[in-house]
């Protein structure tokens, strides 16, 4: 059973249900954003460190390679000619080879992509670092001669036979290896805000579907209200009125007090019926199941209403079911018979059982159009009572297994039938 809750109700309990499904969504997207952006925060932390970890090792393998291929000639001048050829030359990433010129300043020997470079300023200063560090290689950040951004590595190498030093430095456009980069955050930034929406609608359903128990239990609870206040609202004015002070003679005080008696009987009936559907509907009890003589059953009830117009026809028969919810089930079909076939009131109602069913026949005035399309439905009524009883008859079968119809019998009358499965068919 599908139950949805109300966008609008006047009951402040549903209306509480409603808030806290509204509170329980915004709290679930709440946690799943603030999570995702943790975790959204970390991954674009260590991406952006492995990138820049892949850049420097990109530099330094181009320092590393080329360092080799370069020579000094026999007139000890630097011979840069091997570097055009090697594969690591040519890329994105650009290259500079120089030597001191004996002045404090740098001389350029070979220079790849010089544009994205730092000005004349930033190498020479880079490759003063890289001198005050022999053996180390220097990174540095710095604004090649466009204004972009560049990631330098700079390295001083020598030759064994000579005293002469170089310096080698290799440099690349951050912004380049930063494009993947970019479209890791935009894919994090998209991604979670499509798994919040997801979220959102997520937790909205879950928390629907965690309340329809609670509204189911809160619907059983007012409708368990509402059958009480029906029921019992004419047995109580009755009694009231039965047991108005000087309204009977003391010959009359027996017949009073079987009258109240039979008052107290009736509403404590309905009150034990009530709770069994409640109680069984919320799971605090089960049915019992035991096998048991359907004829004595309806016998003892019969005898409970000692009424001469109740005439009974019985078999022999088994069945296995609730002997307090079977009986209660007979006991409302009787009352229901007796109250709508009064029309004579020598006429009598039949009783037969066998073969696993009752069945109850009147003399009334059959069915009413109100009645003819479904007489147990809650709240349908021939114009006296609630309704409940039938609706409880037709519930105990349902919860046995079985069926209970009405139907209109030729010549006038009703024919009431509760038909229980076969002992085999329910153990």
């Amino acid at each position: 059973m599908r139950v949805l809750i109300p966008t609008s109700d006047a009951r402040p309990a549903v209306a509480r249900l409603r808030r806290t499904r509204v509170q329980l969504t915004v709290l679930i997207t709440a946690i799943t954003t603030l999570c995702l952006i943790v975790l959204g925060l970390v991954a674009a932390v260590i991406d952006a460190r492995s990138r820049d970890q892949a850049l420097d090792s990109a530099l330094d393998r181009v320092l590393t390679g080329l360092g080799p291929r370069i020579y000094l000639d026999d007139d000890d001048a630097v011979d840069t000619s091997e570097l055009p050829s090697d594969q690591l030359v040519g890329g994105e990433i650009a290259i500079l080879v120089l030597t001191p010129d004996g002045t404090g300043g740098w001389t350029v020997h070979y220079g790849h992509l010089r544009s994205h470079m730092p000005a004349e300023s930033g190498i020479a200063a880079t490759a003063d670092a890289a001198t005050r560090a022999p053996g180390d290689t220097v990174y540095r950040d710095s604004i090649d001669s466009a204004g972009r951004r560049v990631r330098l590595a700079a390295a001083v190498f020598g030759w064994a036979d000579s005293d002469r030093e170089a310096v080698l430095i290799t440099g690349a456009d951050p912004d380049g290896w930063d494009r993947g980069r970019a479209l890791l955050l935009w894919a994090l930034i998209v991604g979670g805000a499509v798994m919040v929406a997801a979220s959102a609608v997520g937790g909205h359903l879950l928390s629907g579907r965690s309340m329809r128990q609670a509204l189911v239990l809160l619907d059983d609870q007012e409708r368990f209200l509402s059958d009480a206040a029906h029921e019992l609202r004419t047995p109580l004015a009755t009694h009231r009125l039965v047991t108005a002070p000087g309204r009977h003679t003391p010959a009359e005080a027996e017949q009073v007090l079987a009258d109240v008696h039979a008052l107290g009987a009736k509403m404590e009936r309905v009150v034990t019926g009530l709770l069994a559907r409640a109680r069984m509907r919320s799971g605090v009890t089960t049915m019992e199941r035991a096998q048991l003589l359907l004829d004595q059953l309806t016998e003892s009830v019969v005898d409970e209403f000692d009424n001469p117009r109740l005439v009974l026809h019985s078999n022999p028969t088994v069945v296995v079911g609730d002997p307090h919810l079977l009986g209660l089930a007979i006991r409302n079909l009787i009352e229901n018979a007796l109250t709508h076939g009064a029309v004579d009131p020598r006429a009598p109602v039949e009783i037969y059982v066998g073969e696993g069913r009752v069945c109850i026949r009147d003399h009334g005035t059959g069915l009413g159009p109100r009645l003819s399309s479904n007489p147990f439905d809650r709240g349908v009524t021939a114009g006296r009572g609630s309704g409940i009883g039938l609706a409880l008859v037709a519930w105990i079968a349902a919860l046995h297994g079985g069926t209970a119809t009405i139907e209109p019998v030729a010549g006038g009358g009703t024919l009431a039938t509760l038909v229980l499965p076969p002992p085999s068919a329910t153990l």
